[in-house]
């Protein structure tokens, strides 16, 4: 194993869903006697006991997972919601253990999972980077030889000596970072946590890591924003259904994953049994509607984007519906909700919805939609990648040039003098 630094190898990690234990031995015997008596189980909040009824069988959220990281490798993790990215991280981690299979981590390792991941909230900035270091075994006159260089880069110096249960999520992650990245771990997990700060400390993050990597560290990196995953990453896996679809190289492997998003449809129709449903909304048709259906859509094209709704609530003034549009780098273009302009109360029944994309906006390329309802600010349910469809660079067969940018909006331009 020399110069190994990480090998996993055949690891299964296994679910078991609906069940859940009770925190005390009487809420346990109340559920079995509800079982026995043919009624619901009391610990299953109201309005989720649907998703009890698949109570016993098993998800299998990794099958069979193997392949080996060198000391010094920058690998990246990509793979759509659910492909197990997260799951592997918490077992590499430590967080949790695999069903079966080893993964074998040489040295001290740092992760950086979720905002705040490891923090006290009751201690201080400076109180959890000692805890933080006290953990990973280092001693107290390592930590305050970083101590400064660490604050520093987080950028909070005027809040370090307040409690953590009072930063904002942004503060959070820059500690949880600086912290993690400083403290001179021989491995470095990180998940997409980074998109909750700003462009400037994700820049600030990325030249940290590539740092780190020059000093002959490993790191895993797991990110949808394929491009901070082509400028860092020398090294890609791609996880599919809990399984390694590809290992390679970064643009090789890059390149195959965004094209499995070219093979979705620009419509896509549900039936009543088969519709993405969540707390009495049924997500029952996605469609693009262009003006001219017999020519390609280009980029100087207005379109719409419709949806079929079924919503069974009563009142319809407190729903409201949310798009996601990506690109075909797998980075979100924009974000747009039914009530960001003018509130509109959706009917009980069937709805048809649609939302106006104006030409001479976005870049020429691929796009994929994702939807998410919300009922008064709470999240219903989020329906991935619904459908895909391209923007053409030219409505003739003329050459073009496609402009740099992820949006290119044409815009008015004027001129004064003689």
């Amino acid at each position: 194993m020399d110069r190994l630094s990480i090998r996993v190898s055949d690891v299964h990690k296994r679910y078991r869903l609906g069940v859940f234990g009770g925190t005390t031995l009487a809420e346990d015997i109340k559920a079995w006697w509800a079982k026995v008596n043919g009624r619901p189980d009391p610990r299953v909040p109201i309005g989720k006991e649907h998703m009890a009824q698949r109570s016993g069988e098993y998800f299998l959220a990794l099958r069979g997972l193997s392949f080996d990281i060198h000391q010094g490798e920058v690998v990246g993790v990509i793979g759509r919601n659910g492909a197990g990215k997260s799951t592997l991280l918490k077992l590499m981690s430590r967080i949790t253990s695999p069903t079966s299979g080893t993964i074998w981590i040489k040295g001290r390792t740092s992760s950086l999972l979720e905002v705040g991941t490891g923090f006290n909230p009751e201690l201080t900035g400076r109180e959890n980077i000692f805890l933080n270091g006290a953990i990973l075994g280092m001693r107290k006159h390592e930590i305050e030889d970083r101590l400064q260089e660490m604050i520093a880069f987080s950028g909070i110096q005027h809040h370090i000596d307040s409690p953590v249960k009072r930063y904002s999520s942004g503060m959070r992650v820059r500690l949880g970072f600086a912290v993690a990245a400083h403290l001179e771990p021989e491995v470095l997990i990180i998940d997409e946590v980074l998109a909750v700060g700003d462009v400037e400390f994700q820049r600030k993050c990325l030249g940290k890591m590539k740092d780190v990597a020059t000093s002959g560290r490993t790191i895993l990196f797991v990110s949808h924003n394929m491009t901070s995953v082509r400028s860092l990453c020398n090294r890609v896996i791609w996880l599919q259904d809990g399984k390694v679809a590809m290992d390679g190289p970064t643009e090789e492997v890059v390149t195959a994953y965004l094209s499995t998003y070219a093979d979705n449809k620009d419509e896509v129709e549900w039936t009543a049994a088969d519709a993405p449903t969540s707390e009495g909304v049924q997500l029952r048709k996605v469609s693009i509607e262009r003006r001219d259906e017999n020519r390609l859509l280009t980029w100087r094209d207005p379109f719409r984007i419709i949806l079929q709704v079924n919503n069974e609530h009563m009142d319809g003034t407190g729903m409201n519906v949310g798009l996601l549009l990506f690109n075909g780098d797998d980075i979100l273009v924009f974000s747009t909700t039914l009530n960001d302009k003018t509130p509109i109360a959706m009917g009980q029944g069937i709805n048809e919805i649609w939302c106006e994309v104006p030409g001479g906006l976005l870049n020429s390329g691929d796009y994929r939609v994702t939807v998410m309802f919300f009922l008064r600010a709470k999240q219903l349910m989020r329906v991935d990648d619904t459908i895909a469809f391209a923007l053409h660079d030219t409505d003739h067969g003329g050459s073009y040039s496609r402009r740099k940018g992820v949006v290119i909006p044409v815009l008015e331009w004027g001129r004064k003098g003689s």
